[in-house]
């Protein structure tokens, strides 16, 4: 396994790390959504019906949070709301095109998600049970990932919310914006490509 280094994402201006962001999930869904003639039937099925598309599409939706907006400060509030639930929904496409991919190994999976008896397809699954299932059987832990995922799902969840909620600054969401690329990096690393070419490296 390469060893993760975050040292350009962190010296990266935000505007580079969102197109790193719309590069990755481009290459991600372009090699994915069409893995038929080498993955297992059962995954290549699931991933070429997930809509891939749209992690692209939101990701290229990033872009709208990361522009100097001074005149728009009196709707600061409700950009910072939508740009967490933007980055929630891309944190948790990231984790069911993970599962979608191990699918053989997710459903064989003594702690697969079921309902019942029945198995919960990744395409399915919400963000909380998911978490709890990478918590136990797919993060490492001095990664802290359930940590960082719990955090973006609490902002997140306040696109729900009529009572208050913390919703953090600008500064917070573009230090978590720097995570996903890492976060993506990470999961990236750990799918079966059948050779080196076909790897994404941003």
């Amino acid at each position: 396994m390469m060893f993760i280094d975050n040292r350009d994402i962190q010296s990266m201006k935000i505007e580079g790390v969102v197109e790193r962001i719309i590069n990755f999930n481009k290459c991600l869904n372009d090699f994915w959504s069409n893995a038929f003639e080498w993955a297992p039937l059962e995954a290549a099925q699931l991933l070429s019906k997930s809509r891939l598309d749209w992690q692209v599409s939101l990701s290229k939706c990033l872009k709208l949070w990361v522009q100097n907006n001074n005149e728009d400060i009196e709707n600061e509030s409700g950009r910072l709301i939508l740009a967490w639930a933007n980055l929630g929904s891309l944190v948790e496409g990231t984790m069911k095109l993970f599962l979608s991919i191990f699918y053989n190994d997710y459903k064989d999976d003594i702690d697969a998600i079921r309902k019942g008896d029945k198995l919960i397809d990744p395409d399915v699954l919400d963000l909380e049970r998911m978490r709890h299932f990478f918590k136990k059987r797919i993060w490492e832990e001095n990664y802290k990932w359930d940590e960082w995922v719990l955090h973006v799902q609490h902002r997140r969840n306040a696109i729900h919310a009529y009572r208050n909620r913390e919703i953090g600054t600008f500064e917070e969401y573009y230090k978590d914006l720097r995570n996903y690329l890492l976060f993506l990096r990470y999961h990236n690393e750990r799918f079966p490509y059948p050779d080196e070419v076909s790897i994404p490296r941003f």
